[in-house]
């Protein structure tokens, strides 16, 4: 268990992990976990940076007598009101009674939403500054960035960007808590994840974001978010990432998922990957929507250029997993990708039909003809399927 670390002179991490909850938000998988991350300013006066989810406040509490013994708190500040970070705010006020609670307008409204009237409020502003002896912190509010109370806190003598769910992702930090401490390949995969299905369609809003930290003209020396990794060997590394992903750019390569009952549909799946690979295509993944959680297939399409979507006609409609992720991709707002469309019908239509009406609503660049096979692909359908691959592979390889 990681108790508390010291980030730079009198600021520590006191965050926690959680390796037993399934779900995050009831939702996503968390195979591999979640760190809460909160961090401790040990000064003149103290201050809390965000808490941590309630099933973990007991380990919180002791993580901060570690560092601070019998002295009292004086500020709690909330960057942001999900309840994973501020689940514990009751159980910190019920043994700090004295302590300020620090937040924007609306940050406030939202807390007594969940957690009733608390005595003492410091309503803090844009490019707003509270002082704590030796350190000061200087608030910039990123409304939408992902609920519209949420603002990052820097700290200006030790330069540290405190930005709440911003430049955090899923994983449980296993021994290590800084970039330059862990295998960021393990990371960024969970990163983007968490990204692509929690942040992913405020884009416009992580644009605005950077674009005020960027016109405040603060040196950042360390990010230090909410989830995952703290970043202080290489800010820039996450920044860029968010900065890509929010602009919805992408790598090369294709991710084909499909629903199916019989595999007749999968069977073009398996052609098409084929052919895409035949064509040079390396990063090629195939997904049966029955089997893979769809965050994980989002997260994929956040990465990669090409998506071909395939369904069987399930009772004259799209295979309900197929359904299921055209909604979330919808939602998620993801733009500029290239689309092909293919599947099975036997007795009635369905499947190809609204997967075409989803290309329209969508406005993704289609590649190739819709190919919908009866029952089983013949060799004709086969040759529409490679069309798609030909197609799709001239396209990405164009733009290398």
């Amino acid at each position: 268990m990681i108790k508390t670390v010291n980030l730079t002179g009198s600021i520590y991490y006191i965050g926690v992990n959680d390796r037993e909850t399934s779900l995050f938000e009831n939702l996503w998988p968390l195979d591999k976990g979640v760190s809460y991350n909160s961090y401790l300013i040990n000064d003149d006066k103290v201050a809390i940076l965000d808490t941590v989810k309630s099933t973990k406040m007991y380990e919180f509490l002791d993580n901060i007598g570690d560092i601070i013994g019998d002295k009292q708190i004086d500020y709690l500040v909330i960057n942001h009101m999900e309840p994973d970070h501020s689940g514990s705010i009751k159980a910190l006020l019920y043994k700090y009674p004295n302590l300020t609670i620090v937040g924007n307008k609306k940050t406030i409204s939202i807390l007594e939403d969940f957690y009733g009237k608390f005595e003492k409020y410091l309503i803090v502003d844009d490019q707003d500054t509270l002082s704590l002896g030796k350190h000061n912190l200087k608030f910039l509010l990123t409304p939408m960035l992902h609920w519209p109370e949420t603002m990052v806190s820097y700290e200006e003598t030790e330069k540290i960007l405190f930005s709440m769910d911003a430049f955090g992702g899923f994983g449980a930090l296993d021994g290590g808590i800084f970039d330059d401490e862990i295998n960021l390949d393990f990371y960024i995969d969970e990163i983007r994840r968490y990204y692509s299905n929690i942040v992913g369609k405020y884009g416009a809003m992580v644009q605005k974001a950077l674009k005020k930290v960027t016109d405040a003209k603060i040196d950042i020396k360390t990010i230090a978010p909410t989830h995952g990794p703290v970043w202080r060997n290489n800010p820039g590394l996450i920044v860029g990432m968010y900065d890509q992903w929010s602009k919805a750019e992408a790598e090369e390569g294709v991710v084909i998922v499909y629903g199916t009952m019989y595999g007749n549909t999968q069977k073009m799946a398996e052609e098409i990957g084929r052919c895409l690979s035949e064509e040079g295509i390396k990063n090629i993944r195939i997904y049966d929507a029955s089997k893979t959680h769809v965050s994980y297939i989002i997260s994929d399409m956040w990465k990669y250029k090409g998506v071909v979507l395939g369904s069987c006609a399930y009772n004259t409609e799209l295979f309900p997993t197929m359904q299921n992720l055209i909604h979330k991709i919808e939602n998620s707002q993801l733009k500029n990708r290239y689309l092909g469309i293919f599947g099975t019908s036997t007795w009635s239509g369905g499947g190809v039909c609204n997967l075409e009406k989803f290309a329209e609503k969508i406005k993704w660049e289609k590649v190739g003809s819709c190919v919908e096979a009866k029952s089983s692909a013949k060799e004709k359908d086969l040759l529409l399927c490679k069309e798609i691959a030909v197609e799709m592979a001239k396209k990405l390889i164009a733009e290398r």
